[in-house]
This record gives C-alpha cells, sequence and structure tokens, in this order.
C-alpha cells in the first residue's frame, strides 16, 4: 500500500510540473505574437546610391525603433553598366525593407519622410536624395522571408533548367564529334581496303572528291560533210539511171 501511494504522488507532481510548463511556454509564445503583431514594415522602393544598411539605420534610429533591414542587391548587368559608365564602383541596392519594433512608429515615420528631402549635414552624400518610403499595412517580416525564400526557388529552378540545356548542348555536341569520328575511321578501313586490292596509293594520296574526271561525250558529224555527201551520192544514182535509159533506147 505505501508503494502505491508514493507512485501516485510521484504522477501527480511530474503531472504538475508539465503543466507549469506547458502554461510558461504558453505565455511566452502569446508575448511573442503579441510583440511580433504590434511590428510594422516599411517598404523603400527606391535606395540611393552609395547607401548601405548601416547608413539606412543611422538615418532612421532617430525617428524609432529600427530591429531589421533588408536591402536588395543590384542587377548585376546595371551593376557593371554603371560602373563601365564611370558610376559609383561599390555594390548598390534596388529596394529594401525596414522593420520597427512599433508598427504606429513604422506608419509615421512612412507618413512624414515619403517623398521628403533626406537632409542631415550638407556635407552628407545623401543630403539632396529624396525617401520613397510606404508602409506596408499587415505585412510582417515572415511574409518578405517567405517572398524571398520563393524568389530563391524560383531562381534556382531557373539555373537548373539552363543547366540541363546545356547538358543537352554537349551531349549532341559529343554525340556528333563521334560521330564524325566513326565516319573518318571507316574511310580509313575503305581506304587500306583499296591500297590492298590495287597495290597503289592513288586512293589514299588523291581523295575521290579531289580527283580531276574527264568525261568523253559522243560527237556528231559536222552537218555541211553530211550535205555534200549526201548530194554526190544522189547525183551518182541519177546518171546511172539517165544512162540505163539511153542504152534501151
Amino acid at each position: 500500500m505505501g508503494d502505491s501511494s508514493e507512485e501516485k504522488s510521484g504522477e501527480v507532481s511530474k503531472t504538475s510540473k508539465e503543466s507549469k510548463r506547458f502554461e510558461i511556454l504558453k505565455k511566452r509564445l502569446m508575448k511573442e505574437a503579441k510583440q511580433v503583431e504590434n511590428k510594422g514594415v516599411c517598404y523603400l522602393s527606391r535606395i540611393p546610391p552609395k547607401m548601405d544598411p548601416l547608413k539606412l539605420r543611422q538615418l532612421l534610429s532617430p525617428f524609432g525603433d529600427v530591429l531589421r533591414i533588408y536591402l536588395v542587391p543590384e542587377d548585376p548587368e546595371a551593376g557593371k553598366r554603371r560602373k563601365k559608365s564611370g558610376g559609383f564602383r561599390g555594390k548598390g541596392f534596388s529596394e529594401g525593407w525596414v522593420e520597427f519594433s512599433d508598427k504606429r512608429v513604422a506608419k509615421r515615420v512612412a507618413n512624414m519622410l515619403n517623398g521628403e528631402q533626406i537632409g542631415g549635414k550638407k556635407r552628407s552624400q545623401f543630403y539632396y536624395d529624396i525617401w520613397n518610403i510606404k508602409y506596408l499595412s499587415k505585412f510582417k517580416w515572415d511574409n518578405l522571408t517567405e517572398e524571398t525564400a520563393h524568389k530563391h526557388a524560383v531562381r534556382e529552378e531557373k539555373m537548373r533548367m539552363e543547366l540541363v540545356a546545356a547538358k543537352k548542348e554537349r551531349d549532341f555536341y559529343i554525340s556528333k564529334v563521334e560521330k564524325s569520328r566513326a565516319l573518318s575511321e571507316i574511310d580509313q578501313r575503305m581506304k587500306k581496303k583499296r591500297k590492298a586490292e590495287t597495290g597503289t596509293e592513288e586512293d589514299i594520296e588523291h581523295p575521290i572528291e579531289q580527283r580531276k574526271v574527264i568525261r568523253q561525250f559522243h560527237q556528231k558529224q559536222p552537218f555541211a560533210g553530211s550535205t555534200e555527201k549526201s548530194q554526190s551520192t544522189l547525183s551518182k544514182d541519177v546518171l546511172a539511171e539517165i544512162f540505163n535509159k539511153t542504152g534501151e533506147a
């Protein structure tokens, strides 16, 4: 009896510990969900030249608590054209997202800065640039990561298709090379066979395609000579007939 009571008390204490742990975890998750719900994201449709995440954080931090920043690198071809034309030779960005700890602050910052001059110190390289910023309602950072993952997957699939096409082209070229090599070997064997049969190297030294061919055509007799012959033949026949008739008379 004593052993059974101790086992029951141990099970009860274990269950109570698990329930307490579950409650703590639940409260933590609810707190994190509330924090995520309170966060706000702003979208920047244009990033000024020479701007990077660190400088952008320095410019926006005075207006509110900035959590995360993500800037999209510009297209490599556009960067090459810019550098070739003598522009900024560093790394450039095309667009970006900024996450604030409070969505009310994010909305206020977007409404206040959009279309305004960046300003700051006059010596600053961004002094005359204009803010292009918009608050994204009901948009969370997880949506951005999902979109980024989707774009990455699409890019990977495109690269895979390009690799498959390149492999097919390579295989086609290799098959053509193998076919040409086999035909060349057959031609060499045929030449050796002809050499063994004829005992000469004419076919090997002078391929059939390069050999000069002289063709003989049947020539007709000139028309004038045949006319004279026919005329002389007719004249003899006529004379013989005439002389035969005179002899009978």
